[in-house]
């Protein structure tokens, strides 16, 4: 626990260093994505572990057919070598009749493993229903799993999920908008209006006033070639571009299951008190007024003083130097040796109150 904490401490006093980021790294091309594609199939070849369902024997009934081979009325061709299974992967965009991409195959009945399968030719279909991609091939499973006799069984991963590297060959092109129009759109990854305005500034210096311009917090509009070839190497040009992002805002985020506390930069704190439990935070604040000397021609300026005070019952009392910032109450919650569950209730104490200048996540 004073492990964790000590983390946390450590992340907090990390310095807010400005670093110029590639734009490819912060934005894509509006109307350039991928496009999910899914399937129905059979795996074959199992040892014993595949499912006993209606769906699948109909399923291999009808594979059958399909070959001339017609089972006899009432026969149900239960087999534990078979498996029915969904097949999805994702079509990169830009990808062409021919090229191959990697497969996820998942069990959708009982069946206990997949390894060792292979997967009969499946079409693969977008949401439009049409055919984007055949595959076929055999299974990669990182999982198994063992049964014994008396019921007992030990298992690791997941052996009903499987891969099938370079399993689908690509049928049909899915047509885009990169080269379509006098302009393309970048959208950031994360909006902000700051950053908005860093890119259009940062294209506009480049290539000239009036190329670029935001849109909104996520879109920059930029004008670009009409031919195919040119509008490629305006492109990369645009990707490579150095762009210093603005600062995220304030958050602090908590995942309740883990215990792990991450608190961003700029997270500030009002002047507040808080008890919970054995422990009691004090944060104040006042003004000190710095007078220079008659001679020296300087001007009277207030500075703001913070002091912070732990309290946990049992003659623990800290008091730190000025500054509003959070990492000081991790500092002190550490030092007397609080569970990060401790840390949790007083930060989304801080939240209600209002005192805490900042996003408060739970995950």
């Amino acid at each position: 626990m004073k492990r964790l904490l000590s983390v946390l401490v450590m992340l907090s006093l990390i310095s807010p260093l400005v670093f110029a980021d590639r734009l490819k790294d912060m934005v894509s091309i509006a109307g350039v994505r991928s496009n999910q594609l899914v399937g129905y199939g059979l795996v074959v070849g199992l040892d014993g572990t595949g499912d006993k369902t209606s769906f699948t024997s109909q399923t291999f009934r009808n594979m059958l057919n399909n070959f001339g081979l017609v089972l006899p009325p009432g026969t149900d061709p239960q087999s534990k070598n078979i498996a029915a299974v969904a097949i999805h992967t994702d079509l990169p965009a830009f990808s062409k009749p021919g090229q191959k991409i990697d497969v996820t195959v998942s069990a959708l009945g009982n069946a206990k493993s997949l390894r060792g399968g292979t997967l009969l030719m499946s079409t693969l279909k977008g949401a439009d229903g049409q055919v984007y991609a055949v595959a076929q091939g055999n299974l990669v499973v990182s999982g198994f799993g063992v049964q014994g006799a008396d019921g007992s069984r030990l298992s690791l991963n997941v052996p009903s999920v499987g891969r099938i590297p370079n399993g689908a060959t690509v049928e049909r092109a899915v047509p885009n908008a990169f080269s379509q129009g006098d302009s393309m759109v970048l959208n950031l990854n994360y909006p902000d209006f700051t950053t908005a305005r860093r890119v259009a500034e940062q294209i506009n210096g480049l290539l000239g006033d009036g190329v670029a311009s935001a849109l909104d917090a996520t879109s920059i509009r930029v004008r670009a070639p009409r031919d195919p070839a040119q509008r490629v190497s305006f492109a990369s040009v645009l990707e490579n571009l150095q762009v210093t992002p603005a600062q995220e805002i304030a958050k602090v985020i908590i995942n309740s299951r883990t215990g792990t506390i991450v608190i961003g930069q700029n997270v500030r704190v009002s002047p507040v008190a808080i008890t919970h439990g054995g422990l009691t935070v004090s944060i104040t604040e006042e003004q000190d007024v710095n007078q220079p000397n008659p001679l020296g021609g300087g001007q009277t300026v207030v500075t703001p003083r913070t002091g912070i005070e732990v309290d946990e019952g049992s003659g623990h009392m800290f008091e730190f130097s000025p500054g509003t910032n959070l990492r000081d109450i991790v500092e002190a919650v550490n030092q007397v040796g609080a569970a990060p569950g401790d840390l949790m209730a007083i930060l989304e104490a801080l939240k209600q109150t209002g005192a805490l200048k900042a996003e408060l996540i739970v995950i």
